[in-house]
């Protein structure tokens, strides 16, 4: 897998003419290399349905009148360029006018992505249909006739179908549509059917060629999931919605599953399909920094004009992120993360406990943000993971230890391991009591939301008092192995017809109701939905607690620094070298709009100071890729150095050896 791809979508209507009129292989050419672009994902069919190359299992786009697909491979490859190859496989409109009836369908018969023939947009296919064949064709026909370096197979997944295809599908399996687990299970093969046959029609002409299918996110907790595919690509755009904490909350699960991987971001100002917008460099520099901060290989999605020209404007912008890239790719392959917690996925236990899970993420949001800005080194792992790499094992909010999690668990609490639960975590399923021992006895889930934490120790940044914690919490009492650390306050009442006060919520009683922080023999429990808290109202005391209480579980972090809390910061061992890398990063993005993220301004950071636990010697500590060496000191197992000044990315390399 190369280090920086472009996503050239062609997204093209059949109202528009000339379609490659202007692509000129010396253009093509030179955006590339202005860009330092060494993989690019070319287009063989398009939402619309057509194909861009001379085809018999597809139709051409009819003011297209030449294999526009062949000469961008042609060109590509002559200057050393890769050319993974994109079909949409979901959608497909030319067909689904065609054929409405092999499209998907709710239980009311509406079609989706839009609900009529009258609304401009798209509409998803079944794969439960003769559909699946078609698309199959399509695939050979590409593989077969194209030196393509790759598949790319867009807007699939597992989906919800209850079109006639499924009902009789479901009927012969001796079920009802109206059984709901029943119809699960076969939308679940029906993927997979799916993803079989389109890696069969590649790999039975192209044994090994890369195959990714798209469905826009890896669900944290279905291996299975991923490894239909050979690779993953992490599509994440922070200024389309996903925002800047999601790629790190999708990569540190992502590099735990044994596949290469990379990051999807765009050039493009909000999302896909934008013709004519742009972000600042600054922001592609950052996004594909945190790629490789990360462990990944980089992509930034475009789209291609109607008529075949490639933009300068977008190139000139890519090759700003991507000249930066090119001098760092010798010291991010082949790397593994260091790690001192594990942040347990809410997803991916519901996942593994077979519940749906909630439609939203927002203990495992909050989760990552805390950890980003506190600086910790943290996975996101899934119930299958191994446990013994980590310090600390985060369960974030509503984890319910099942009998196989709490053999883990107790496995890793034996070799010295803590836990730190929040909320419902910790829990039996069913609710019956803790699974673990935190020195509390579970008593309910308390009547008042919200209430107040007020604890026994100094949060640095305020001065004791009560302070609100806004979603629902537990109800406990102490053991006599517990000890408390923080107490829980109730309002005077919830806010009630007849019972409210001021303009949001009751005061404090300012009388303790019970333990609210209890640290115990397997690790400390917090009794609030702390995580989803911070995701939700970003409250600096909540942050502060779960710092405080990662703190004492973990004793000694691995790596500390006085970044300030929008600073990211990495530490990717390369084994093969003998060193370790550490990744520091900072911007601050803004709020631009209505819901868009932005990074303009990059300011330098100077005297960054950082101690990392290395017990083995250290021969010599160095910037990368300026190949400066930094002064350190390294005693009693520990390894510090300053990084003097430097603006959005820097990599330090701990090169070990006499």
């Amino acid at each position: 897998m190369r280090f920086r791809q472009v996503h050239l979508d062609f997204h093209t209507s059949e109202a528009i003419k000339g379609i490659g009129s202007q692509f000129n292989k010396r253009q093509f050419q030179d955006m590339l290399r202005t860009g330092h672009v060494d993989s690019i994902t070319v287009f063989a069919k398009c939402h619309h349905g057509w194909a861009y190359h001379l085809t018999t299992a597809n139709e051409m786009h009819p003011h297209l009148s030449y294999d526009l697909l062949g000469a961008q491979i042609e060109a590509a490859h002559e200057i050393g360029v890769n050319t993974p190859v994109y079909l949409s496989a979901g959608l497909d409109e030319k067909l689904a006018r065609r054929h409405p009836e092999w499209l998907i369908r709710d239980q009311q018969e509406q079609i989706s992505w839009v609900s009529d023939f009258m609304t401009p947009g798209y509409h998803q296919f079944c794969m439960n249909t003769p559909y699946a064949d078609i698309l199959a064709a399509q695939v050979r026909e590409v593989v077969t006739n194209y030196k393509a370096d790759g598949i790319f197979l867009d807007i699939v997944g597992v989906r919800e179908c209850y079109c006639q295809h499924c009902i009789a599908e479901i009927r012969r399996r001796g079920s009802d549509p109206r059984n709901r687990d029943d119809m699960k299970s076969m939308w679940e093969d029906t993927y997979f059917r799916y993803a079989q046959k389109m890696n069969n029609a590649v790999h039975a002409i192209r044994p090994g060629l890369p195959v990714f299918h798209n469905s826009s996110h890896v669900d944290r907790g279905r291996r299975d999931l991923a490894q239909v595919n050979t690779h993953l690509e992490l599509e994440s755009l922070p200024t389309g919605g996903w925002g800047y904490d999601h790629f790190p909350l999708s990569a540190r699960y992502a590099q735990n599953l044994g596949l290469d991987y990379l990051g999807m971001t765009g050039k493009f100002h909000t999302s896909w399909g934008e013709f004519g917008g742009f972000k600042h460099p600054n922001a592609l520099r950052y996004e594909t920094a945190l790629s490789l901060a990360n462990g990944a290989r980089c992509s930034i999605g475009d789209q291609l004009h109607p008529t075949g020209i490639m933009d300068l404007a977008t190139y000139s912008l890519i090759g700003e992120a991507y000249k930066e890239v090119e001098a760092k790719e010798g010291w991010c392959r082949d790397t593994t993360a260091v790690c001192d917690v594990a942040l347990l996925s809410v997803e991916a236990a519901y996942h593994a406990s077979g519940s749906p899970p909630t439609g939203h993420n927002h203990a495992d949001t909050g989760a990552v943000r805390i950890l980003l800005e506190g600086h910790y080194l943290f996975d996101v792992i899934d119930a299958e993971a191994d446990l013994a790499p980590y310090k600390v094992i985060i369960l974030p909010d509503d984890i319910a230890i099942t009998g196989t999690l709490q053999t883990k668990l107790k496995s890793f609490l034996t070799e010295g391991g803590k836990v730190l639960a929040t909320g419902r975590s910790g829990l039996k399923q069913g609710g019956t009591g803790f699974a673990l021992d935190f020195g509390v006895q579970w008593q309910g889930a308390s009547e008042f939301k919200p209430s107040y934490f007020k604890p026994s120790f100094e949060i640095p940044s305020l001065r004791s008092s009560s302070f609100v914690i806004y979603t629902e919490s537990q109800d406990v009492s102490l053991n006599p192995n517990g000890t408390v650390t923080g107490s829980k306050e109730n309002p005077y009442f919830n806010r009630a017809l007849f019972t409210f006060c001021s303009h949001q919520h009751t005061p404090s009683e300012l009388q303790a109701a019970g333990p609210g922080m209890v640290e115990g023999p397997d690790g400390i429990y917090l009794a609030w939905n702390v995580f989803e808290d911070y995701a939700l109202k970003g409250s600096l005391p909540v942050k502060e607690i779960v710092m405080h209480a990662l703190d004492r579980l973990l004793g000694q972090k691995t790596l500390f620094t006085n970044l300030p809390s929008q600073g990211v910061t990495t530490l990717q061992a390369q084994k093969g070298h003998n060193r370790w890398i550490h990744h520091v990063l900072y911007a601050s993005p803004v709020r631009r709009g209505k819901n868009v993220e932005v990074i303009e301004d990059l300011l330098p950071l100077i005297d960054t100071r950082v101690s990392i636990a290395a017990a083995e010697p250290v021969r010599e500590v160095y910037l990368a890729p300026q190949r400066i060496a930094l002064p350190f000191q390294q005693e009693n197992g520990t390894v510090s150095y300053e990084i003097p000044t430097w603006v959005c990315h820097q990599m330090v390399v701990i090169q070990f050896g006499e």
